[in-house]
């Protein structure tokens, strides 16, 4: 059935799940390996040294992303981030971006990565089509960078790709920072110094308890009502008002006019009620939530022959009947004992 074969209903009449969220929000894993092992999401101690990636025909295929991501759209999806794992690691990744780029009602088509390989994949990817990166940064000091890379990766080669993205075209950068107490919090005001003023936007992300092999300790998150004072101190700060229903991050900009940090507090200040996004692991499951312990098969369905209709209709179908707000319920869930959760490296942050 072609694209265009979607019934107009379906885009006139967008899912609600049972809390009354809309879906807005589509985050597509085109990988589950990452070059990295970062303690807050695929820790080198804990992780399986043994553990078995997918292979290549188990995950989705460029085509199959397309088609998933068009019916997506078409139940009123109108930003497409693609994440991992480390989603420059995924072979002529471009491709994938200039097919997602040609779908017409698509405003955002955004990145996440760690960096490292923007320097020979930034100039592509900007021809392809993708209009935003988002970098993962959580400290200028060498030694600690190490140290939340697990041994992988340097500060100085995470510059290097913000460089490369900025010859690329990519003007307003956000830089994401997890924040643990005791390893990278006395390092905050250094990173703020450095982009203030570089049009490039800082976030601040609580360290949460994604996936079961991170060893989440409360006492290790830093609540963002303590880094805004310590930063409010340095740098007075005025909020700002949300750009759109469930944007993640509460907006602040300099007094001074010097630019925009954010804040994504997850585990002080769940924002579950308004959370429009969906998730699409790279072995084609859909997921509801980060902290989901299980997904649904859009793969099978798919490669059976489904029609993009019958694509919709199970995408809508699972979207009605979502009920998540595991932030909301964090302490309730994990006194209970439901605490499995899929890995962050498998869904995406």
């Amino acid at each position: 059935m072609s694209r265009a074969s979607i019934p107009h209903t379906l885009i006139q009449s967008p899912p609600r799940d049972t809390l009354a969220r809309p879906l807005h929000d589509l985050r597509i894993s085109v990988i589950d390996r990452c070059n990295f092992r970062c303690p807050y999401c695929m820790p080198e101690e804990q992780y399986a040294q043994d553990h078995v990636f997918l292979a290549k025909d188990e995950r989705l295929r460029f085509e199959e992303i397309d088609r998933i991501a068009r019916a997506f759209v078409a139940l009123g999806v109108r930003k497409l981030r693609l994440t991992g794992g480390e989603p420059l690691l995924r072979r002529d990744l471009p491709e994938l971006v200039c097919m997602l780029a040609q779908i017409p009602q698509v405003e955002d088509l955004a990145l996440t990565t760690n960096g490292v390989l923007l320097p020979r994949l930034a100039p592509a990817l900007r021809a392809a089509g993708l209009q935003r990166l988002t970098v993962s940064l959580d400290t200028l000091d060498a030694a600690t960078f190490r140290h939340l890379s697990g041994g992988r990766g340097e500060v100085d080669e995470v510059l290097a790709g913000i460089a490369a993205a900025e010859q690329a075209g990519f003007a307003r950068l956000k830089l994401n920072c997890v924040v643990m107490r005791g390893v990278n919090d006395a390092q905050i005001l250094d990173l703020v110094e450095r982009y203030r003023g570089s049009g490039h936007i800082v976030r601040f992300i609580e360290y949460m308890d994604v996936g079961t092999i991170n060893r989440w300790r409360g006492d290790l998150v830093v609540p963002s009502a303590e880094l805004h004072a310590h930063i409010h101190a340095r740098w007075p700060l005025i909020a700002q008002a949300p750009g759109y229903r469930g944007e993640v991050a509460q907006r602040y900009v300099f007094a001074d006019g010097a630019g925009e940090i954010g804040f994504i507090s997850s585990v002080s200040q769940p924002f579950c009620g308004d959370c429009t996004r969906a998730r699409l692991s790279a072995d084609g499951k859909l997921y509801t939530c980060l902290f989901a312990q299980s997904g649904d098969d859009l793969r099978g369905p798919l490669r059976a022959g489904a029609s993009d209709t019958e694509l919709a209709a199970l995408i809508a179908a699972r979207w009605s009947q979502r009920e998540d707000r595991y932030s909301e319920r964090r302490a309730q869930l994990r006194a209970k004992g439901e605490s499995d959760k899929i890995e962050m490296f498998a869904i995406g942050g």
